[in-house]
């Protein structure tokens, strides 16, 4: 046994048994004792954003840690994009980012940075093994962390470290404590202060959005008048027979106008709701002035408890009637007309397989799917969550892998996902059931869209160059093909509801391009 042989099997008794990599030289020795171990699913990533991004979709729906392997500082700071995401998504990732040798760093090789520094701003918690005696305690604690932190642990393992021999015994399960509740005081504060308003809302985040406590906020809805929203989830389970949340608009207008009539906000898990950007006589801050905001919980409680503390408070505990939605699917009328985000959205709305999973970074060519949702089969929505675009693509192979048996459907802009379109490679490779829709208007319309709200109404040449994705115009079924993805493309709502129901009747990877 060496440290590297010691890492892996703190990682499997544990049950972390997928590894996304994209490894180099210093790795070598953590490659080889990954190969030793059968056990463990390692999946490649031609970039490394792909591989962050792949393990945020995994721990979402796994509710279990994923393992990264990273070369060094850059391959690190190559996946902090995706990164950034997952630490407002509250994911529970353990990054290993392999290190020169210890006696070697003093030589300032080329590749030498500082990679404590790279990591904090992205990661819950960083520490650096010191050698090969260190590496099961430094990996518990990183493994600890990132489940009793709600986040991201990036653990250093210099090469000597990893190829060092080791005599101890075998590594046993590291036993996490249970999260806490929020104090006694702030419970009653929140039950007071929903039971006095004349208009209330809970604002929801992490888990918090799942079913059954979803379920629980519906009593607290029901027993106080008051509305629930949300505003960037990581995973919420939505659909008919579920209680629905409503998603905070991204235009500050309309979030402004959504939350405008709340006197009482209960914040669970997250603080109150903000715009993505400043705008110039625009507000930082979603709900209305005077508004009485509790934020109670974060990522770190027990929410779904939390919100159960909440509703006994207020006489709503389990059994007292909540409002589930309604199923209606079946009344969706096939979309005609253009081809666009609405008609794709009510195509996808009208198709969705009951369990399915869908990976939402569509941007503006969302259309109507939030507003149809809730009548659809059950299924899990997981978005971006912290804005840093090229997510999508990964995040769908992360869930695919987390859920096999389960049809994933992602939903992906076309700027956005050249960002991380080596994920397609990787879905090919590991023959995930995933149907990736494109939606190729050529542009980067989201940024069309911030131009204008800043006051910018006509585009010159350099804007133009900047925003537009054509000369040459992307081919995303050649670049589907060439990565080992079938691929079909759509220019009418016929064409693409016939390519959408032929991708669901199948398994394995399949694109669409729809051109909107």
């Amino acid at each position: 046994m060496n440290g590297a042989d010691m890492l892996c099997d703190v990682l499997l008794v544990n049950e972390i048994d997928t590894c996304f990599a994209n490894p180099g030289t210093s790795e070598m020795h953590f490659v080889a004792a990954l190969d030793r171990k059968p056990e463990m699913r390692c999946v490649l990533g031609l970039s490394e954003g792909v591989v962050t991004g792949a393990a945020d979709g995994y721990a979402r729906m796994a509710d279990k840690p994923a393992a990264t392997l990273l070369h060094l500082g850059p391959g690190l700071a190559n996946g902090l994009a995706n990164l950034h995401n997952a630490r407002r998504a509250r994911t529970p990732m353990l990054n290993v980012v392999g290190d020169h040798a210890t006696y070697h760093l003093q030589h300032d090789a080329p590749l030498t940075s500082d990679i404590e520094s790279l990591a904090r701003p992205m990661s819950q918690w960083v520490g650096r093994v010191a050698n090969a005696q260190d590496v099961r305690s430094k990996t518990e604690e990183a493994y600890t962390a990132s489940l009793t932190k709600r986040g991201v642990s990036t653990l250093i393992l210099p090469a000597d470290a990893a190829w060092t021999g080791l005599e101890a015994p075998a590594p046993t399960r590291v036993q996490i404590p249970a999260a806490p509740l929020p104090e006694t005081s702030e419970i009653e504060a929140a039950a007071a202060a929903l039971r006095g308003a004349r208009k209330g809302v809970l604002i929801l985040a992490g888990l918090a959005l799942r079913e059954k406590a979803l379920e629980t906020a519906g009593r607290i809805a029901a027993a106080t008048g008051a509305a629930l929203f949300t505003q960037t989830p990581a995973r919420m389970e939505r659909g008919a027979g579920r209680v629905g949340a409503t998603r905070v608009p991204y235009p500050i207008a309309q979030a402004v106008e959504s939350l405008k009539a709340f006197d009482v906000a209960v914040c669970i898990g997250a603080p109150q709701p903000v715009g993505f950007f400043a705008y110039p006589d625009k507000p930082g801050l979603m709900l209305p002035p005077g508004c009485e905001v509790l934020e109670i919980g974060t990522p770190e409680h027990d929410l779904a408890a939390t919100l159960e503390a909440i509703a006994d408070e207020l006489g709503a505990g389990e059994g007292k009637p909540f409002t589930r939605n309604p199923f209606n699917q079946n009344e969706i009328a096939a979309p005609t007309g253009a081809l666009n985000g609405d008609s794709i959205s009510i195509a996808v709305a009208r198709a969705l397989p009951e369990n399915a999973i869908i990976c939402e970074e569509a941007l503006t060519s969302a259309g109507q799917l939030a507003t149809l949702a809730p009548g659809l089969h059950p299924h899990d929505y997981l978005t971006i969550t912290g804005g840093a675009i090229g997510i999508g693509i990964p995040l769908s192979a992360g869930a695919a892998i987390a859920s096999p048996g389960r049809k994933v459907i992602s939903l992906q802009a076309d700027g956005s996902g050249m960002y991380t379109v080596q994920g397609l490679w990787t879905q090919a490779r590991e023959n995930l059931d995933i149907v990736t829709v494109i939606y190729s208007n050529r542009k980067y319309a989201i940024l069309q869209g911030e131009m204008r709200n800043v006051g910018v109404n006509d585009f010159g040449v350099n804007a133009r160059r900047m925003l537009d994705l054509d000369k040459p115009e992307l081919d995303w079924c050649a670049l589907a093909k060439g990565m080992g993805v079938e691929a079909g493309r759509a220019t009418t709502i016929e064409e693409f509801t016939k390519l959408f129901d032929a991708a669901l009747s199948r398994k394995g990877p399949f694109l669409i391009e729809a051109m909107i």
